[in-house]
C-alpha cells in the first residue's frame, strides 16, 4: 500500500460526500495502513482467526482516524462452519464467497422448435 494516505487523500477531492473507501488488509502492518490513511471501511482478506481478532482491537483501540472509526469487514476463507467465530471477533461485515463460488448452477435453456 504505497502511499495509501496521499491516494485516500485524492480520493475524497473527487469523490461525492459521503462515499466510502474501502480498502483490502493482507496483513496487520496494512490494517495500520488503513486506519493512518482514514479509510471508512478495512476489509480483512484472508487472515486467520487470531489475525482477525487483533486486528478488531487495533482498529478499536485506535486514535489514528480522521473519520471515524472504519467498518471492519472479514472476507476470505470464511465457511459456513466458520462464520459463527467469526463473527465472535468483533468485525462488523462478513464476506462468504462460499455461498455463491459453490452454488450449483441451474440449467435453464430455451429451445425453439420449429
Amino acid at each position: 500500500m504505497k502511499n495509501l494516505k496521499g491516494m485516500v487523500e485524492r480520493m475524497r477531492e473527487r469523490i461525492p460526500r459521503g462515499m466510502k473507501i474501502e480498502v483490502e488488509a493482507k496483513d496487520l502492518r496494512e490494517v495500520e495502513e488503513a486506519l493512518k490513511a482514514g479509510v471508512d471501511i478495512i476489509m480483512l482478506d484472508n487472515l486467520d482467526l487470531r489475525d482477525i481478532k487483533k486486528a478488531v482491537n487495533l482498529v478499536h483501540g485506535s486514535r489514528l482516524t480522521v473519520h471515524g472509526k472504519p467498518i471492519i469487514e472479514a472476507s476470505g476463507r470464511i465457511t459456513l462452519e466458520n462464520v459463527r467465530e467469526i463473527a465472535k471477533t468483533g468485525v462488523d461485515r462478513i464476506s462468504i464467497g462460499a455461498l455463491t463460488h459453490s452454488a450449483k448452477a441451474l440449467d435453464i435453456s430455451l429451445d425453439i422448435m420449429t
